[in-house]
């Protein structure tokens, strides 16, 4: 049983602070810094973890730990001006020293760290003094203070970093309380943060992968509110009871059937784009996400201003498949395997597209894996022939720059032009740059590109200050408050 926490508002009424969110995926481990997985942002970014800089839920970029920064006149230096009296949850002081910590091990040869190429351009870090952190470059990077942003460059300590996987220790305004794995996480406001104080006090974060059961969840008020809701059939109900509100927005999660471009056959490029033509994105969208989702042609999010369409290109066109494949040598079609992780829009979409490329003689078996097991088997492991993923990083075109990245795409061409983007700071030369670099993806037929990620959220109707869209994957928790 919760028991409710109740603080005295300016009003003079008892207002509630503690909060629980559910939401569908639980994460491997705790460390933001050490694995691909998603889902530990969502519950730690910017609750218990703080960076440099850090998203807000409109997607711009504002200061973090760092207060302030200085950038040379050719763009290869930067100076940060930490904030005064940032202390870690074990009441160490956060200083300089502590983002040296981190970015050498982001960037130490035997790093984890899923983002270490966003970094690469950092040749040095310096101690100033306490307060002050001087960065180097290699070649100017003009995506900088972006990357610093991600869940993936949080500021760390040398002293809590031995257990961070099970015990995090961060700057953020909630710190860590206890984990019960299957079931959920605590977090409570930490006393000596250095920022404003949130409204809540408490927060739990409750697991519930299967869409039934958080449905049920839902509408016996056992939560308060379900972030990435993974059953959108259920929307209608939520939207016409007076208890709930639905919160529809968009993601930076490009769904993909990711393909191992460098396992026969798809290191041939006609079967790639026979993978492309015989997937009905439409149909996706509406039997596995009943029609929230925008199609995608590239890895890119459609409401990025330098978006271009290229979904003409790999319009659905099973006569097209089946003639690519037959020019590939495989007009008899061939088996491969699907690992579908546990996200509604993966194991949903998969059954679809399997039965779509079983049109085209595609005979793909489909692996129902958890998460773990997707990161160990497909992640890290590249054993696998397709899979079905959302990639909820922002503005991540760039991991097709890293020929050892999972789908394994090695094209020279593409990671020098990724280098010239990363060096440019003029706005319009980026814009021809990130067109020039989705084009470039699309006509490889890289992946098999399916739709933008809506971000569909359920929540009761006092809770406010959600972030209705997802500039990056978290549940932000700093700004949310119950109306009185």
């Amino acid at each position: 049983m919760t028991t409710a926490v109740l603080a005295l508002s300016a009003t003079g009424l008892w207002a509630k602070t503690d909060i629980t969110v559910a939401m569908q995926l639980e994460p491997p481990h705790l460390d933001p810094t050490s694995a691909a997985a998603g889902a530990i942002d969502s519950v730690l970014y910017s609750n218990v973890f703080e960076g440099l800089t850090r998203f807000m839920g409109d997607g711009s970029v504002v200061p973090g730990l760092a207060a302030s920064w200085e950038i040379s006149d050719d763009g290869l230096t930067y100076t940060f001006t930490l904030r005064d009296g940032v202390t870690f949850h074990d009441g160490t002081s956060m200083d300089a020293e502590d983002v040296k910590f981190t970015f050498d091990r982001i960037l130490a040869e035997d790093s984890a760290n899923a983002q270490k190429a966003l970094y690469a351009a950092i040749s040095d870090v310096e101690v100033v003094d306490p307060q002050t952190v001087r960065m180097t470059l290699s070649e100017a990077n003009g995506n900088l203070l972006f990357n610093l942003a991600w869940g993936d460059a949080v500021i760390v300590a040398p002293e809590s970093i031995e257990n961070i996987k099970q015990q995090p220790i961060g700057t953020g305004p909630f710190k860590f309380d206890s984990w019960t794995q299957g079931d959920s996480i605590q977090i409570s406001g930490y006393d000596g943060y250095w920022g404003d104080a949130p409204a809540l006090t408490q927060a739990t974060f409750k697991f519930i992968s299967d869409p039934t059961a958080a449905f049920a969840a839902v509408m016996a008020e056992d939560v308060d509110v379900f972030s990435g809701f993974p059953a959108p059939e259920n929307l209608p109900q939520f939207e016409a009871d007076p208890r709930f509100q639905v919160l529809v927005g968009s993601t930076e999660g490009e769904t993909i059937l990711s393909t191992n471009n460098a396992q026969p056959p798809f290191d041939d490029l006609r079967v790639r784009q026979a993978v492309a033509h015989a997937i009905d994105r439409q149909a996706i969208i509406d039997g596995a996400m009943f029609g929230y989702g925008t199609p995608i042609g590239t890895h890119f999010a459609p409401h990025n201003p330098a978006y271009v369409d290229f979904t003409g290109g790999s319009a659905y066109d099973p006569d097209k498949a089946r003639a690519l494949l037959s020019e590939a040598g495989m007009e008899n079609g061939f088996p491969t395997t699907l690992h579908l992780p546990p996200p509604s829009y993966a194991r949903r979409g998969g059954e679809i597209i399997a039965a779509q490329l079983a049109e085209v003689g595609i005979e793909a078996e489909i692996i129902n894996v958890e998460w773990a097991q997707w990161l160990e088997t497909v992640f890290r492991g590249k054993n696998f022939g397709l899979t079905i993923v959302s990639h909820t990083e922002p503005m991540d075109i760039g991991i097709y720059a890293n020929p050892d990245y999972y789908f394994q795409y090695d094209n020279p061409a593409f990671q020098e032009l990724i280098t010239t983007l990363n060096s440019t700071t003029d706005p319009d030369t980026r814009t021809n740059l990130m067109a020039k670099a989705q084009e470039m993806i699309a006509n490889d037929a890289v992946n098999g590109y399916l739709f933008q990620l809506a971000q569909l959220s359920v929540a009761k109707v006092e809770v406010q200050g959600l972030w209705t869209n997802a500039p990056t994957q978290a549940t932000d928790l700093t700004g949310v408050s119950w109306s009185e």
